[in-house]
């Protein structure tokens, strides 16, 4: 079976003209789709974050292997001054730049690249601010990372300084997500003299486990091991991402052996990738959620009782039963039940066709049509949107609703949602980056947040006073009185119809060893090898 997977690794290689070595140990991860690109500061997806954030780049912190506990990255220490507003980080020594076929560093990371990685997401003046026309930085924008950093400073090159403008409680961990990567100071600046500053986006270099080599759009990335990698080298020497949409083709792909790893099954074949001896299943508890974001700035939707008449029509149990076949929960918060601070006293809108009739009649609402997006690829919180959106138009139908299904291209999807004139409700989802609470209530329902993540674009003062609040304060027994509250306020305004929390799967080769699973839905592989 190696030599199977090595000859259509090889195959898929010699599209790119980078074909291995003879001997190399080459690893085949099927994806589930195309990256945005391959700057981890500009986006929000996972797929994005898997391409490029988890091969080729490094952060201060990183996350333990299979927890949400931020551990030493880049940075091998840090001081916090007592008022929880200054932030002293000393970098690793010695800590190399990968060298490509595009660039060769000449010096080892310091300060510099820190900073310049920082200055760029939350200062407009910074020439890399806007080297992507539109640029929003929405991750770093979400979060209030302008607002709440007042400077991030170079004290020598092995030292930063961060001074924040209020205490942040979640901070360090959020410098473990993927839109903090660290990126080369020395590399931009090459590309600003050639007036190649686009490359930075298409052909990334970092620290991390993973050099770029060549991406085809919509069929293959390929990497190759970073042997001088901080972390310690990959067992593997290539890395290849087979862009792989169809999760019904990924598994095909899988049986025959060409692929070692695939994410997101059909709930429908995991019992048979469970009987095959040829494969192994992990699964674990997803800190996850699916829900249908109503756009609260356009008539009808902008009434809280026409969002809770919707709500109370959406039968989803029926769409748990049909899109994950027992491999996923109903919700009725925004945050996972495995989340600290997960309001459990909260009741959930009940499925009831007939009160959401009166109550759509009692909020003047008659003939509503509307248009209900669906995301035209697989993600662990919403298996398949599609399915999920044609039971939802028959339910609505049943109340007089109609419903025009529709979708776009996964990134032309991200980027349209966004918009705060958006017509209709999103299906979306959100898998957690930090293990922190407020990395779902602030970032995707935060005031801040609305143009970008917080996809219903509602800002509601008394909601996002008190996750700011909660931002501020550090005893994490007050932090949960005021995500609880929040949860009710979320449930009363109703943003968004909540729809599922899911069971995380992921199938693999039995001649995989090393993959952990991760609870923040990452797929990363310098811990992968391959044996014989």
């Amino acid at each position: 079976m190696r030599y199977k997977l090595g000859l259509i690794a090889a195959a898929l290689l010699s599209a790119t003209c980078f074909a291995p070595a003879a001997s190399a140990k080459t690893f085949v991860y099927c994806s589930e789709g195309s990256p945005e690109g391959f700057d981890p500061g500009l986006y929000t997806a996972g797929t994005t974050f898997d391409a490029s954030a988890h091969t080729v780049y490094s952060r201060l912190l990183e996350f333990e292997k299979g927890t949400t506990k931020p551990v030493p990255g880049l940075a091998e220490s840090w001081e916090v001054s007592e008022n929880g507003t200054v932030y002293t980080f000393k970098l690793r020594k010695g800590v190399k730049f990968q060298t490509t076929e595009f660039f060769t560093p000449t010096r080892e990371l310091n300060a510099d690249d820190v900073v310049l990685s920082i200055d760029r997401q939350i200062k407009k003046e910074n020439p890399w601010h806007q080297y992507v026309p539109g640029t929003s930085w929405e991750y770093a924008a979400g979060m209030g990372f302008p607002e709440l950093i007042k400077s991030v400073e170079k004290v020598d090159d092995l030292t930063v300084k961060f001074t924040l403008n209020r205490p942040e409680a979640p901070f360090l961990a959020n410098l473990a997500m993927p839109f903090a990567s660290i990126i080369s100071k020395e590399y931009t600046d090459k590309l600003a003299a050639e007036g190649k500053q686009a490359q930075l986006n298409q052909q990334p270099v970092g620290t991390g486990p993973f050099a770029f080599v060549a991406y085809q759009p919509d069929a293959v990335i390929r990497y190759k091991a970073n042997k001088d990698y901080w972390g310690g080298a990959p067992k593997i020497d290539d890395l290849v991402f087979a862009i792989t949409s169809d999760a019904a083709v990924r598994y095909q792909k899988l049986k025959a052996g060409e692929c070692h790893l695939m994410p997101f099954p059909n709930a429908a074949d995991v019992q048979s990738m469970k009987s095959d001896p040829s494969l192994k299943v992990l699964e674990q508890e997803g800190l996850n959620v699916a829900y249908l974001a109503y756009n609260t700035t356009q008539a009808p939707f902008d009434k809280p009782e026409v969002r809770k008449a919707l709500n109370k029509a959406i039968n989803k149990k029926a769409i748990v039963d049909s899109v994950f076949q027992g491999m996923a929960t109903p919700a009725k918060n925004p945050l996972p039940p495995t989340m600290w601070s997960y309001n459990d006293k909260v009741e959930d809108d009940t499925y009831d066709l007939d009160t959401a009739k009166k109550m759509l009649t009692d909020a003047g609402v008659k003939d509503l049509s509307m248009k209900v997006w669906a995301m035209p690829v697989s993600r662990p919180y919403m298996l398949n949107a599609r399915r999920a959106a044609e039971i939802l138009q028959a339910d609505f139908a049943k109340i007089g609703v109609k419903v025009e299904i529709v979708s776009y291209e996964w990134a032309e999807y991200l980027d349209r949602s966004k918009a705060k004139d958006r017509d209709g409700a999103v299906f979306l989802g959100w898998t957690g980056d930090n293990g922190d609470p407020d990395n779902f209530l602030d970032t995707l329902l935060g005031c801040e947040a609305v143009g970008g993540n917080n996809r219903a674009q509602w800002c509601n003062k008394e909601f996002n006073d008190l996750v700011k609040k909660a931002k501020v304060t550090t005893d994490q027994a007050e932090r949960t009185k005021l995500y609880e509250q929040a949860q009710v306020v979320f449930k009363k305004e109703a943003p968004w119809a909540t729809i599922d929390h899911s069971l995380a799967v992921v199938p693999m080769r039995k001649e995989v060893s090393g993959f952990v699973q991760s609870p923040l839905g990452d797929f990363t592989f310098e811990t992968v090898d391959i044996s014989e």
